[in-house]
């Protein structure tokens, strides 16, 4: 069967840049990897038609020989080794890249024609699920210079500050930090994406843009290490998000309807008369995203009643007259019942 033109896999234009290619392989790759769709033989074809494709197309000298030649213009050079597995470096369930499953040297098996274009990949991947690797001991960006050994820079880290509302939608930061290139000391600064529903501790891995020996060799890598703000109202558990919502007796015994933040703006939450304090709502789908994989956390509204502390002679007179007025609940009486048998056993 012919193959299929590595532009239309892609699903963009001869004329896209570098980057558009990019960025078309970044989504695709998010949509098709096998993380993501366990068990789907259509999707881990489809994945493996895509890293195919990005292999030949994201090299200048791969993508002009076959843009003039065509599929016969790579055949020797480019594509997949004959009976290779192009999952071969993959562990998947493993504790690589936000749970994806990457870890160090998880692109080797793939046969890209060299390590030059594994790199590419580990580049574009690293970008896209971040990085958990233990690493080598690096220094905090900025901090002075760190020999380095073996002809490869240091690993620099970065620590990122990004607000509760961030880490739950995804941003984009631009950090400045200093490193040593070449013996000299510069001032960098990088565009960092953030993926939606990072934790506090993960870690972002930029190949590359560490420190580089002075004599020439291997720049090191630098690692961005996340660091979530506290919220003052929200509280995160795993993907959900957790909130406690004052109400006073009144608001709680008639009922009510409250507006109340959420991480991407507001929602209105309708309090049923009756509702005692302790009492949990849900709203589906309003907490974080799952960063490796699909689903999304919900909101869980703790109701609290906030009993007044000072009341005037007025509403203490008219609270003792409501209370002439009640009669026992079903919980008030339950409870009764328990502490009757109590005592009564204890004569």
């Amino acid at each position: 069967m012919a193959k299929r033109d590595y532009y239309e896999i892609l699903g963009v234009p001869r004329t896209c840049s570098a980057e558009d290619l990019k960025k078309a392989f970044r989504k695709l790759a998010m949509k098709y990897h096998p993380d993501k769709n366990p068990g789907d033989k259509k999707a881990e074809e489809r994945f493996k038609e895509i890293n195919e494709a990005y292999e030949v197309l994201s090299d200048p000298e791969k993508r002009k020989a076959y843009d003039q030649f065509g599929h016969m213009g790579v055949g020797a050079q480019g594509g997949f080794r004959p009976g290779a597995n192009p999952f071969e470096g993959f562990r998947p369930g493993g504790t690589g890249d936000f749970g994806f499953g990457f870890g160090r040297g998880g692109f080797e098996g793939f046969g890209f024609g060299g390590a030059g274009a594994t790199d590419n990949f580990q580049d574009i991947f690293s970008e896209i699920f971040g990085d958990f690797f233990g690493g080598r001991p690096g220094r905090t960006a900025g901090a002075g210079p760190r020999t380095s050994t073996r002809g490869r820079g240091a690993d620099l880290r970065y620590t990122l500050n990004i607000t509760f509302e961030e880490a739950a939608t995804g941003t984009e930061k631009t950090i400045s930090f200093i490193r040593h290139r070449g013996g000299k000391e510069e001032t960098a600064k990088l565009a960092v994406t953030v993926p939606a529903g990072v934790k506090t501790g993960q870690r972002l891995k930029l190949r590359g843009e560490g420190d580089s020996p002075a004599g020439g060799g291997t720049p090191g890598d630098l690692y961005v290490i996340i660091n979530i703000q506290d919220h003052p109202l929200f509280k995160r558990v795993e993907n959900d998000v957790h909130m406690d919502l004052p109400l006073t007796y009144v608001e709680a015994t008639l009922g009510t309807t409250v507006e109340i933040p959420t991480l991407t703006g507001k929602a209105s939450l309708k309090i049923p008369a009756g509702t005692p304090s302790g009492q949990i709502f849900r709203l589906k789908g309003k907490g974080f995203t799952s960063v490796s994989g699909p689903g999304t956390g919900d909101m869980l509204v703790r109701v609290v009643i906030d009993v007044p502390r000072e009341v005037t002679e007025e509403q203490r007179e008219l609270l003792k007259r409501f209370a002439t007025t009640l009669k026992p609940s079903p919980l008030i009486k339950a409870y009764q019942e328990k502490v009757d048998r109590i005592l009564k056993s204890k004569k």
